[in-house]
Formats: structure tokens, C-alpha cells, sequence
């Protein structure tokens, strides 16, 4: 009863319109299918992009580069170079390279949006040897080496998008810094962005969010499934880490902005078994999420058969849509608040929310370091089994708010920040921190 005076409360609350931002309406817009069809096209005439066979990686490898620098003059285009010894999928020791632009941001430039996508490829070839499906039944040599891997839906497809989304966004200045990069090596281990986030980390890269799409262009599976309008986001635990914040996000904005594409959520880290270029910044404890088809082609994958004549570029298209729609509004957003408190040495110590007077819901957070732009706040609830948030009420420029006679421990609350611009941060949940049973408790 008490959740359901609150979300009755909201529908009267004062909220400033979610009307559509026209700079990223204006990138959703100028999607150029055409475009995204020549990308997957060309990188699949390489012949292989695969990391062990230098004549398509290093031609493919440097023509991204070229494109790069020819969108805009404020990208700035390098190679990140990464040393790799001889082990089994990496036949000899080398260097796997990824290509990196950045944009630089203005008022927030700080805090970084990666987009990638990897454009190696792999197909597997067997030992004759082997029964199928045994350890070991992959000729790693005869793999590295083969000359015929097209990877146009794994991965030019993923790639496609990154290109034409620096294409569009080096037109335009944003906030956050976005850095745009295709990673090799992902087929033998996701050496590139394994060596990309290491470092990102050890040097204290602010990274807000990282979109990978990865098998994106294919809308018809194996088994006859067809499906247009929809596009798995996988995101991993806990229900309230900063990659489920993120994915719930682009829900929210493929829906305001694209509702023709379904951005569906998928409440974990990847496919079973199996794993993208997110995986290492998920596991660094970044925002990291995947953008995959529903119906992968496992008749095609990993084989000479992943051609574009087997490749759907106006699937492809659509998922760049989604992806515009939430970097784009993720780019321009405020900061989202601090809701979580810390003691002196900087350690998260648990929720800033109490039982205010026994019953209410008592709220408190902090502006971020960038607070400028920010015209106030809202404060969103869910019950604790539903997947998104269902209402939300504006509050003001505060950093405080009671909610009267809301039980804080059935519902899960959120606080987000809302730009002067309009634009809303991703929503910052208050989270129970582990607590050390081995001390006294309260009853």
C-alpha cells in the first residue's frame, strides 16, 4: 500500500518534459544505412582481419585508421600496442594493435564513453584428427593461418557501428569525452581489451560507460528465427552494478528515441560460456555492457561462410540507432548524484537513505563534481523483483527528501540527476553494502 501511495504521488509530481534532445535526435537521424553496408562490405573483402595473419589484420587495421581521420580533425587517431607471446590461439609472438580515436569532451571531458566493437576474425579449422567437440579438436596454426575469414556479422558488423557513430559525433561537441575503438584479439582471448583496460585502470581513466557490439549483423538464425526489431543488451551482476544501471539506460532511451528497435535487457554478464570486449572492463568494475542479435547464425560464425551476402547491414543500422540514442544522451548528461557514503579513507560504508521518524524514507545524496548543469534531481522507486524502474518524481535542486510512510526495505530507491539541457544521468540506486556479521547488530 505504502509503494503504492507513492508511484499514485508521482503522477502528480512537477517533472520537467522528456522531450527529445535535437543534437541526438540529430545523430539517430542521420544513421546512414548505406554507409554501415559498405563497412561490413569492405571489411569483409580482407579475406581474414584474423590477429595471427598479418596481411588482412595489418591492411584492415590501418585502413580504420584512414577513416577515422578523415570524419573530422578532432579526432585524434593512435594505435595501442599491445605484446603478446606464443601460446595456443596465438601461434607466435606479436602485437596485437587496436585503433583508438578519441574525441575530447568539454565541461566534463574527464569522464570517458568507450564505443567498440573487435575487428578480427576467426574460422576454425579442425584437426583431422580429432572427433568434433573434443578439447583440443581446433588447429590453431591451420586457424591463424587460413586466408579465408570474411567476420562480416562477427564482427565488421560491430565495427560498422563504431565507425559510423565516430562518423556522426566528430560533427558535434559533448560533454563527456568518447573515445572510439576497434580492439584486436578478441578471438583468441580479448587480448586488446584486456591490455586497453589494464592500463585504463592503472592509470584511473574515468570510464563512465563501454558500449561493445559485437555480432550485430544478422537478423535470421540457423534454426529459422527472424527477428528485425530487437537487440539483446547483456549487462552483469549485481541487480544495481553499474552495468545494469547503464543497461537499463539505453532501455530508456532506445525507447524515447528509436521505439521502432527494442533494446532488451539480458540480466547477465554474456552468453554462456562464452565472452566480448566488455568482459575485462566488466570485471575492473566499469559500466560494461554487450549489444548482440538474438539470433546468432551458428551455421556461419567462426567459419568462410560469415559473408555479407549472409549479413543483414539494415539490422546492423538499426542497432547503431540504439547505440546513438543512449551515447549520445549518456554524452550530454549530468553526472549522476553520490547516494552511497564513504568513511575518511574513502571506503563505501552503505546507503545515505534511513527510516526517517520510524516510518518514512529518508534520502540523502550529494551533487557531483560537475554540478553546474544540473537543474535538479528525481527520485525513482521499483519493487525489488521488477526489472526497470516504474516511476519517478522530480524534487528539485536538493540533496535531500523524505518520502512519508514508504518502507525503505521492500522497494528499491534510485536518485538521478536532470541536466538544465533536459537530459537525465543513469539512475544511482542505494545498495546494501556487505556488512561483517561477526560484530554486534542491530535487532
Amino acid at each position: 500500500m505504502r509503494f503504492a501511495f507513492f508511484l499514485a504521488l508521482t503522477l502528480s509530481a512537477q517533472h520537467p518534459a522528456k522531450s527529445l534532445h535535437p543534437q541526438v535526435k540529430e545523430i539517430v537521424d542521420g544513421v546512414s544505412e548505406e554507409r554501415v553496408s559498405a563497412i561490413m562490405k569492405k571489411l569483409g573483402e580482407f579475406g581474414s582481419r584474423n590477429t595471427n595473419y598479418e596481411p588482412g589484420n595489418n591492411a584492415s587495421r590501418e585502413w580504420i585508421a584512414e577513416e577515422f581521420k578523415t570524419y573530422s580533425p578532432r579526432l585524434d587517431v593512435q594505435f595501442d600496442v599491445h605484446h603478446v607471446t606464443k601460446q595456443p590461439r596465438i601461434i607466435r609472438d606479436l602485437d596485437v594493435i587496436n585503433v583508438v580515436a578519441t574525441l575530447p569532451g568539454t565541461t566534463q571531458k574527464d569522464q570517458q564513453i568507450i564505443i567498440c566493437a573487435h575487428y578480427d576474425t576467426i574460422a576454425m579449422i579442425r584437426r583431422k584428427d580429432a572427433a568434433p567437440g573434443t578439447a583440443n579438436s581446433i588447429d590453431w596454426i591451420a586457424t591463424g593461418e587460413t586466408p579465408d575469414a570474411p567476420g562480416v556479422s562477427d564482427n565488421a558488423s560491430g565495427v560498422a557501428l563504431v565507425m559510423e557513430l565516430a562518423r556522426l559525433m566528430s560533427k558535434h561537441e559533448w560533454a563527456k569525452t568518447i573515445v572510439f575503438i576497434a580492439f584486436s584479439g578478441e578471438e583468441e582471448g580479448l587480448f586488446g581489451s584486456r591490455g586497453y583496460s589494464k592500463a585504463a585502470k592503472d592509470t584511473n581513466h574515468n570510464i563512465v560507460g563501454v558500449f561493445n557490439s559485437d555480432i550485430i549483423g544478422n537478423d535470421y538464425s540457423g534454426d529459422g528465427r527472424h527477428v528485425t526489431n530487437l537487440v539483446n543488451v547483456y549487462s552483469g551482476d549485481p541487480a544495481d552494478s553499474p552495468s545494469r544501471s547503464l543497461a537499463r539506460y539505453v532501455q530508456e532511451m532506445a525507447d524515447r528515441y528509436y521505439p521502432a528497435m527494442k533494446a532488451n535487457p539480458v540480466f547477465r554478464p554474456d552468453r554462456f560460456d562464452r565472452g566480448g570486449d566488455h568482459t575485462p572492463f566488466y570485471n575492473l568494475g566499469y559500466a560494461a555492457i554487450r549489444f548482440t542479435t538474438p539470433v546468432e547464425h551458428y551455421g556461419f560464425q567462426h567459419s568462410p561462410g560469415d559473408t555479407f551476402e549472409h549479413s543483414s547491414p539494415s539490422y546492423a543500422a538499426r542497432v547503431v540507432r540504439i547505440n546513438a540514442a543512449a551515447v549520445g544522451s549518456l554524452a550530454l548528461a549530468p553526472e549522476s548524484p553520490v547516494v552511497m557514503r564513504t568513511n575518511a579513507s574513502g571506503a563505501v560504508t552503505g546507503p545515505n537513505l534511513t527510516r526517517g521518524k520510524g516510518y518514512d524514507a529518508a534520502l540523502k545524496w550529494s551533487a557531483p563534481s560537475h554540478s553546474d548543469d544540473i537543474a535538479g534531481y528525481a527520485v525513482a522507486v521499483r519493487n525489488s523483483t521488477s526489472p526497470g524502474w516504474e516511476r519517478e518524481v522530480f524534487v528539485g535542486n536538493v540533496t535531500e527528501y523524505s518520502m512519508p510512510n514508504l518502507s525503505i526495505d521492500d522497494i528499491v530507491i534510485g536518485v538521478r540527476s536532470i541536466g538544465k539541457n533536459g537530459i537525465e544521468s543513469p539512475i544511482e540506486a542505494y545498495i546494501l553494502v556487505q556488512r561483517n556479521f561477526a560484530a554486534p547488530q542491530a535487532p
